[in-house]
């Protein structure tokens, strides 16, 4: 299994209790989606691994596991180690909510300015992710908030938006000129 063909669910952080059992930290919006999850893959050295467990606490964002078939002192070596598991084990979204990889390749088309172009790539900043979006080679940046996201069209793989006022503009010109 790649990476590229998972999703980032978390982390291995640290020890529990005396029995071997190890803390996860579900990077996730509803823990609840996960509680009957019994393996998972932990990057180790560059490679996933899979590892099998079970959930012995779950709270909030953290989750006492069991790892099976291992040693407490093995399952405290994967301290600090990333979980993933594959991309279609993902809660199906619907509506204007999407997965940051679902809409890479998508056209953008704003309100105003039409076809802005394809977006490349969400990034993810630490004060507000971005939709990078080329438009014949010029980088167009913007915001992913509530407000801007008008439609999410699954079917014709496209984002319509309403992009901040100006924002457009200061990237490509006046286009309707």
């Amino acid at each position: 299994m790649d990476v590229k063909d998972c999703f980032y669910l978390g982390r291995v952080t640290k020890p529990w209790g005396t029995k071997g059992q190890m803390v996860l930290f579900l990077d996730v919006d509803s823990t609840e989606d996960y509680a009957g999850m019994d393996s998972a893959f932990v990057e180790v050295k560059g490679q996933l691994v899979p590892y099998f467990f079970h959930i012995d606490q779950l709270n909030g964002n953290r989750a006492v596991v069991t790892f099976e078939d291992i040693t407490p002192e093995q399952a405290q070596s994967l301290a600090g180690h990333e979980l993933y598991l594959p991309l279609d084990l993902l809660p199906k979204l619907e509506g204007n909510k999407f997965y940051f990889h679902e809409v890479k390749g998508f056209r953008v088309v704003d309100s105003e300015y039409g076809d802005i172009g394809v977006l490349q790539q969400v990034v993810e900043y630490p004060a507000q992710p971005l939709f990078q979006i080329d438009k014949n080679g010029t980088e167009v940046l913007v915001p992913v908030i509530d407000e801007v996201i008008d439609k999410v069209d699954r079917e014709l793989k496209t984002l319509f938006i309403t992009a901040p006022k100006g924002l457009i503009e200061l990237y490509l010109g006046d286009i309707n000129k």
